[in-house]
């Protein structure tokens, strides 16, 4: 399995939702006790959850963070690489400086209970578990509705992710070929079946990968796999589909599901 590509992105983009959510401290238990079940349970998170951010920050960061080894003695677990201990150091210097700049206006009793809300906002969380950094292909104006033609990092090919967003929100970002963005999507928007020779991944909206994990349930099987660019992506099979690790997939997205932010 291919490893995450390089990204101009990387750290910086890893670290825009900093101290928004808990990706970063989850890294850090980590590498702290060399186990994602015991870094899922000290964040009081599930483990699907831990795996999820580590996914992540993995995408963003645009190289892999953790290593994860299988049996031994103790069982197996997780190590963070070397690029993992680089994002925590300079997680923790802009911790240091933020805690610092707070300090300096602390007096200030007029200034800080405005800019509070304004720093708040500033680091949103979504529900969207997908964010995959891209790049501007093409853009087609159809009209009021615009087609954004997305290459996620790394890949190669005709392989394209595609949004359908309006001609004023794509003004409004300021989209243009070549541009560094982030593509969004709900992993529940995400469906995934069994790959198909016939299929291919001629279809912009057809990404093709390997299950990494499937967690089975009545209501579907979820299922987080490695894109062959290196991405990952979670996404939803049709209950029972019997989907196993290492198997080829194919990850299919509606157009209007996805949506571009730009990173911080």
């Amino acid at each position: 399995m291919k490893k995450p590509a390089a990204t101009a992105l990387s750290f910086n983009s890893a670290l825009s939702h900093e101290p928004a959510d808990k990706r970063i401290e989850i890294l850090r238990l980590v590498a702290e006790s060399g186990s994602i079940s015991q870094a899922a349970r000290e964040a009081k998170v599930s483990y699907k959850a831990a795996w999820q951010a580590i996914d992540t920050l993995t995408n963003l960061a645009g190289v892999v963070l953790v290593e994860r080894t299988v049996g031994g003695a103790k069982g197996g677990g997780a190590s963070i690489t070397q690029a993992g201990q680089k994002l925590l150091s300079i997680a923790r210097l802009l911790d240091e400086t933020r805690s610092q700049v707070f300090a300096s206006f602390s007096s200030n009793e007029l200034l800080l209970p405005r800019a509070l809300p304004v720093l708040s906002n500033m680091s949103v969380r979504t529900s969207m578990r997908n964010q995959l950094p891209c790049k501007v292909e093409k853009i087609a104006v159809q009209g009021q509705v615009v087609r954004v033609y997305l290459r996620t990092a790394g890949s190669e090919g005709q392989a394209l992710l595609v949004s359908r967003i309006t001609r004023a929100s794509a003004e409004l970002l300021g989209l243009k070929k070549g541009q560094e963005v982030l593509a969004l999507c709900k992993a529940t928007a995400v469906r995934v079946i069994p790959f198909s020779a016939d299929a291919g991944v001629s279809n912009a909206q057809s990404l093709g990968g390997q299950a990494v994990r499937v967690s089975r349930s009545k209501a579907g099987d979820e299922v987080s796999l490695q894109l062959d660019a290196g991405l990952q992506l979670v996404g939803f099979a049709e209950a029972g589909s019997g989907l196993k690790a290492r198997a080829r997939v194919l990850a299919q997205v509606d157009e209007s599901a996805v949506v571009i932010a730009l990173a911080a």
